[in-house]
């Protein structure tokens, strides 16, 4: 049997996307002061004018997954009625979670209910109760679930629901354009549109990886410093970019079957390890007696918190905390939801939803209750100054103070670091293979993309983040990083909208359609013609 020809490359595509991103890291490497003047404005400008915007879409996403997970429409099988998963639950589950939440969960689960609690930005200026009260701690964890729960991992599954459905039911294209096709029609086959769509949804992944490695380098390389005494600076930071780019390349490389989902289980099994080992020496009743009054204050401000565009919460609080996370979730949710759909055949939309919304959420709840509970409750009792830990080194200084804290501080400090290291390289693996499939012809859910271009804007994004996170920092260690992610989202916004009016259009308001589709089954070679096209 004669092997498949080569796929070509959409240079519509390709070479636009690419020239973008390569400016940007010359731009950072020449003149760096540019390059963040540029996206701090950027960021003001989407954060602060388009929060009504960014809010509205939060909310959309979270009613038309609830919408279909409660309904009969979450029986529909992505594939039809014969179609059996390729993956187990579990492999599936650790896919959609490490290849989601990056190095986010580890980073911040100490860091940012001690942050509110402690008022370190100006967070709760605008809240009737003291920095280190009681009261500061229940709103520091509620507020926590609300920024890494059921909302943000909605934007993820709405768009992984949607290009899944119309590729596997509705056998069109596997592409970000098919998942708005029920708005715009057969429009969404005109290359012009198609290639807008593709470049605004690769710019807005590669600058949030970009963000997320920056992040994740910065972060090590001060526990790195804290717990070795090793000198962190741009040297240093090279060399830790380029571990974690060597590893996520590798594992992009060799395939979703192999690497991808190997170092997904390996990075799950980890966190599991890790919340286990704390529940076991940390402050376990104190952890849920907290988080059971937080959930019901979140409970309570949730509408308010869910459409405040900082005229209640504040500057701090909403646009650098809450603004800033959705910009990101949004940003990754194009890519993010193809990479969810490749892994996704044959699961019914409300299973798809259990294991890429409910499951998600539920664990981020935990870990935050474990991590930030353990670190409230020793900030509460004077055990650690964690407020002031970070108020000196930065606003992810935290968490080497609370692991120090822990008995097992000589195995958790290091474990923590190789999770971090995983969880951007599981997260970056899945995304760089996913941006290669958008550029490359004639893709199916179940093709490799080309080794190359996985290799190439692997490295790529790797610059940007080296440039940023060396020379682009700012009051909270990370600002130019934040800006750099921000604009990001804000490229993917607006189609963004258009994925959750397909959303309503074709499981809402045309359910009853869809049901029917589903149970006449699915036209195999029909899908196939399309794949080819």
């Amino acid at each position: 049997m004669s092997k498949p020809a080569p796929r070509s490359i959409k240079l519509s595509v390709f070479i636009p996307t690419f020239l973008i991103v390569a400016v940007a890291a010359i731009i950072g490497l020449v003149d760096n002061e540019l390059l963040i003047d540029v996206t701090q404005k950027i960021f003001y400008f989407t954060l602060s004018d388009f929060a009504w915007l960014y809010q509205l879409v939060a909310m959309a996403a979270l009613a038309v997954v609830g919408f279909v997970f409660f309904s009969k429409v979450g029986n529909i099988r992505l594939g039809g009625p014969e179609a059996k998963p390729k993956f187990s639950l579990m492999s599936t589950f650790a896919m959609a979670l490490t290849g989601g939440i990056a190095t986010g969960v580890v980073t911040y689960a100490v860091n940012e209910p001690i942050i509110y609690m402690g008022n370190v930005y100006g967070e709760i200026d605008n809240q009737a109760f003291a920095p280190g009260s009681g009261e500061s701690a229940v709103f520091a964890l509620a507020r926590s679930f609300h920024n890494w729960s059921f909302i943000p991992y909605a934007m993820y599954a709405v768009v992984g629901m949607m290009i899944a459905y119309m590729h596997y039911n509705r056998r069109q294209r596997f592409s970000i354009s098919a998942a708005i096709s029920p708005i715009i029609g057969d429009h969404h086959r005109r290359p012009a549109i198609t290639a807008i769509i593709d470049i605004v949804s690769v710019l807005a992944i590669a600058l949030g990886l970009a963000s997320s490695l920056g992040a994740g380098v910065a972060l090590i390389g001060s526990g790195v410093q804290e717990e070795y005494g090793v000198s962190v600076g741009p040297t240093a930071w090279l060399v830790l970019v380029a571990i974690i780019t060597v590893i996520f390349i590798a594992s992009s490389v060799s395939g979703l079957k192999r690497g991808i989902r190997y170092l997904s289980s390996l990075n799950a099994y980890l966190y599991y390890g890790m919340l286990a080992l704390l529940l076991i020496v940390g402050p376990v009743v104190y952890m849920l007696n907290l988080s059971m009054t937080s959930i019901g204050y979140w409970f309570d401000n949730f509408f308010s918190w869910s459409f405040d565009t900082k005229e209640l919460g504040g500057e701090a609080l909403v646009t650098w905390w809450t603004m800033y996370d959705w910009s990101i979730w949004i940003a990754y949710a194009p890519l993010m939801g193809l990479f969810l759909a490749r892994i996704s055949y044959g699961r019914t939309l409300r299973e798809f939803l259990m294991i890429n919304w409910v499951l998600p959420a539920i664990f981020g709840i935990v870990w935050f209750t474990v991590w930030g509970g353990s670190a409230i409750k020793w900030q509460l009792d004077g055990t650690l100054d964690l407020a002031a830990i970070i108020t000196q080194d930065g606003a992810v200084a935290g968490l080497w103070g609370f692991l120090h804290q822990l008995p097992l501080a000589w195995l958790l400090v290091p474990a923590t670091i190789l999770a971090l290291i995983l969880s951007f390289a599981t997260a970056a693996d899945s995304m760089s293979a996913t941006i290669a499939t958008i550029c490359t012809r004639g893709m199916t859910a179940d093709d490799e993309s080309p080794t190359f271009q996985k290799i190439l804007w692997g490295v790529s994004i790797s610059v940007i983040a080296y440039v940023m996170v060396a020379f682009g920092g700012g009051e909270q260690g990370v600002d130019g990083i934040k800006y750099l992610a921000a604009a990001g989202g804000f490229f993917v916004v607006f189609l963004f909208v258009l994925v959750l009016a397909s959303g309503v259009k074709e499981l809402i308001s045309g359910r009853q359609a869809a049901i029917d589709e589903a149970q006449r089954g699915n036209d195999a070679a029909a899908l196939q013609r399309v794949d080819k096209e």
